[in-house]
């Protein structure tokens, strides 16, 4: 039987003999296998997908890209910084950029505020986070820094000299002003060295050894000290004077050997040559060590007719009778005593005799300089005092200096050489601050022996062969040396010797004393405890004032007074007086913090001050008399702390105004740590009086000021912190207003990390609401002093670690100085590359 003919796909006839239903299986089939393999391409395609999609960020990259990278970028490069690259992940790698991106953060600063800006949480764990990385690294490969080789410098000279001599001198005389990097003078980068600095230092060697040795055939020098016109002198002028008395000067003075001295004083004359306070009698009086050498009586003599009591040379009419014009030009000529003294240092007390009795009648209120310019009454002042001599010389002398160089003296010729040889060993062992080589010794037995031929005096050799010490590099320089076989780059420990001198020049600025260089010798200063114990030591002594003197000195910009010189128009109150007793309050609330080991954030919210009467007349405050400081408790709380001392506010102002500009880089450099950047060239001077003519506030001529977009990215990180300080003037008075035009002043503002203050109480507030942030500019600047060189990104896990281990100390000033003698950039240094 034949099949039937195909005629059509769609019949229900069977198609080339198969039926319908296997058609239906057929298609079922294919559509299976078609939806498998298509299942299968997809499952390929979303595979492919899965494996080139990025990588869920880090937490801590996702808040970079989220609220850093808009500005910080490859295309921007906004402040040099880019963090859209940077490898978050591997901190390490790239340290240095990494604790710049630490330093904003722990302030806040950045975003800037107006900027979207993570909550407190996220900032702490970024910061955290950031940290915790790089103290890791460090501590697995420690990177202390390579100092310079030192030069002493001219603080450190003097004192040590005063520790190797007991020989006080005058080192300005001597040298010239050291440079200055990193803000401290002690930075052996800077401290230059040339042809004529080196003669300096010898002719300086040649007249420190004639002073310490003494000379009998001296012949009479005279010196005169001068005390500037800017004192008025109508108080007791110093602790060295007595009690009771008035103006004058004392004088450490150095009498070359024992004989006869003559002293002159000369007074203050006013512009027109006239002696001020000859109208009634004064008692001069003049002291040495205490003991009265002569009481002189002057004014109150009358010669004739006297002119009135503000001259006029130009009037012949208003001169007064030629004789007693004549006194009241020469009086002080009677002013001369010749006295005995013995070699060695004397105190030289110069001053009136302070009157108990009140007048009555009209009180008079205090004179001002600008008064007395051609004044010729109130009181007489000491303008110089002149010591000549000696004269008929006698002996050396048994004086300290001797003491301390003539540890043995022949009383043969043939026991001089053996004599002198010990003499320099001990010499040179203090100097050098190390054990002396045989070899250095006959350098400097040969200086002896060549000065002693020259003299024929044994004496004279010794001092030839000390200047050899005192101009020689082995004192001059302060030099740390590699370890023999260490890989270049490499860290490592300092020796004992070398440690001793870095914790003597921090603590002291002079060299190590017998007992700190005997433990050095002995290899027991590298013991923790011992050199705890040492540097706890060397805290207690009086040396230890040098961090007064050269460390806040530099720091908080109190050498810079002297350079200060108001408007004396506008602030006519402001004297010597004054710039003497703003210095002494800061120092003395530094040092007594030292000595009292407070803990170091006092330096902001102490509510105590150290006052004599006319400071605290200056700030008005009552019951302070006399020039004696004292501890004061303050009244006003917006005078806490440094903001509110004179010192301060007075170095950030100029000679007609405040300066919010100056303040405020002056707190942000150097308490919060983060100077603004130099100003950019051919800054616009601040305008201070609106177009048509109006006197503007500081706030509205700093508006002006910032809408110039080169200037507005510094001032409004600076502008805001100095606002509010403007409750001070700048001299230091509180006010409340200007008095050009009595607008109010306004104190408030906003803080890089966007904390709003109303006024100088809540700006202080604010500081103090991070005081981990203080307290880490305040090590960083110690650790910069103690160094001789700028702090690097290596350091900075060194001095957090310092900053935590404070913490629980309450961050005494022990802890912070203590931690930097026991830390890696202290101990350690890094090998030549």
């Amino acid at each position: 039987m034949e099949d039937p003919p195909i005629e059509t796909w769609g019949s229900d006839l069977p198609i080339g003999g198969i039926s319908q239903g296997w058609i239906k299986l057929l298609r079922a089939i294919l559509i299976g296998f078609a939806i498998a393999f298509a299942g299968t391409g997809l499952m390929e395609a979303a595979g492919q997908q899965a494996s080139n999609a990025a990588p869920v960020p880090s937490a801590e990259r996702a808040l970079l890209n989220r609220y850093c990278v808009t500005c910080h970028n490859e295309r921007l490069q906004t402040a040099q910084l880019t963090l859209d690259t940077a490898d978050v992940e591997n901190v390490g790698a790239n340290g240095e950029l990494w604790e710049r991106v630490v330093r904003k953060l722990r302030a806040r600063a950045m975003p800037p505020v107006g900027m979207p800006r993570p909550d407190e949480a996220s900032y702490s764990a970024l910061v955290e986070y950031l940290e915790t990385k790089l103290d890791g690294e460090a501590e697995a490969n420690p990177g202390p820094g390579r100092p310079s080789v030192q030069r002493l410098n001219r603080t450190e000279y003097a004192n040590a000299v005063r520790d190797l001599l007991a020989l006080e001198i005058d080192a300005e005389s001597l040298l010239p002003q050291d440079n200055v990097g990193f803000g401290f003078d002690n930075v052996g980068d800077v401290l230059s060295v040339s042809p004529l600095l080196m003669e300096r230092y010898v002719l300086a060697a040649e007249r420190i050894s004639r002073l310490a040795i003494g000379d009998a055939a001296v012949r009479p020098v005279a010196e005169q000290y001068e005390v500037p016109d800017e004192f008025l002198q109508d108080s007791r002028m110093s602790e060295d004077l007595p009690f009771g008395s008035r103006g004058g000067t004392a004088i450490h003075h150095r009498f070359p050997v024992d004989g006869e001295y003559v002293l002159n004083v000369r007074l203050h004359r006013n512009q027109d040559g006239y002696i001020r306070g000859l109208r009634k009698p004064h008692r001069l009086d003049v002291r040495l060590d205490g003991a009265r050498i002569q009481l002189f009586q002057i004014g109150g003599e009358i010669h004739g007719r006297s002119g009135p009591l503000f001259s006029e040379n130009q009037n012949p009419a208003f001169s007064g009778d030629p004789e007693q014009v004549g006194y009241e030009f020469n009086a002080d000529e009677i002013l001369e005593v010749r006295f005995p003294a013995e070699a060695g240092t004397g105190l030289v007390q110069v001053a009136f005799l302070k009157e108990t009795v009140k007048p009555v009648g009209f009180l008079q209120p205090p004179l001002l300089l600008s008064d007395i310019s051609h004044y010729k009454g109130g009181n007489p002042a000491v303008e110089s005092v002149t010591i000549t001599g000696p004269f008929q010389a006698g002996g050396l002398g048994e004086t300290p200096s001797r003491s301390r160089i003539f540890v043995c003296y022949p009383n043969a010729v043939q026991e001089e050489e053996g004599c002198a040889r010990t003499i320099l060993a001990t010499l040179a062992r203090r100097a050098y601050r190390r054990p002396v080589a045989e070899e250095e010794i006959q350098d400097l037995l040969n200086l002896y022996i060549a000065g002693r031929r020259e003299s024929g005096n044994f004496d004279r050799g010794i001092e030839m062969a000390l200047q050899g010490i005192l101009a020689g590099p082995e004192f001059l320089f302060r030099v740390e040396q590699d370890p023999p076989g260490t890989p270049p780059g490499s860290p490592y420990r300092l020796s004992d010797l070398e440690l001793a001198s870095r914790l003597s020049f921090f603590l002291w600025s002079s060299i190590p004393d017998e007992e700190l260089l005997g433990l050095a010798e002995s290899g027991r200063l590298q013991d923790p405890a011992v050199l705890e114990r040492q540097a706890r030591r060397m805290l207690a002594d009086p040396r230890s004032r040098a961090l007064v003197d050269n460390f806040a000195g530099q720091w908080l910009h109190l050498r810079n007074l002297i350079q200060v010189s108001p408007d004396p128009e506008l602030f006519p109150d402001f004297d010597g007086e004054l710039r003497e007793a703003f210095r002494t309050e800061t120092e003395l609330l530094f040092e007594s913090m030292l000595r009292e080991d407070r803990p170091a954030l006092e330096l902001l919210e102490a509510d105590y001050t150290f006052l004599n009467e006319r400071l605290a007349r200056h700030y008005g405050i009552p019951g302070v008399h006399g020039s004696h400081f004292r501890r004061v408790a303050l009244p006003d709380e917006s005078r806490r702390g440094l903001l509110g001392h004179g010192s301060v506010l007075t170095v950030t102002s100029y000679e007609n105004r405040t300066s919010p500009v100056l303040r405020g880089k002056w707190v942000m450099e150097n308490l919060l740590g983060m100077p603004p950047p130099p100003p950019p060239p051919d800054v616009p001077a601040l305008e201070v009086r609106s177009q048509d003519g109006q006197s503007l506030t500081m706030r509205q001529a700093m508006e002006q000021h910032r809408a110039n977009p080169v200037c507005a990215s510094c001032h409004k990180l600076m502008d805001p912190i100095g606002f509010a300080l403007e409750p001070f003037d700048a001299i230091g008075r509180g006010r409340t207003i200007y008095t050009e035009n009595n607008d109010p002043i306004d104190a408030s503002g906003t803080f890089l990390d966007g904390s709003d203050f109303q006024d100088t109480v809540e700006f202080r507030k604010v500081l103090l609401d991070k005081p981990e942030q203080l307290v880490h500019t305040i090590t960083e600047k110690l650790l910069t002093y103690a160094l001789g060189r700028g702090v690097e990104y290596t350091d900075m896990p060194a001095v957090r670690k310092i900053v935590r281990e404070s913490a629980g100390d309450n961050f005494r000033w022990s802890s912070l100085i203590l931690g930097i003698v026991d830390s890696i950039p202290f101990q350690m240094r890094r090998s030549q590359t």
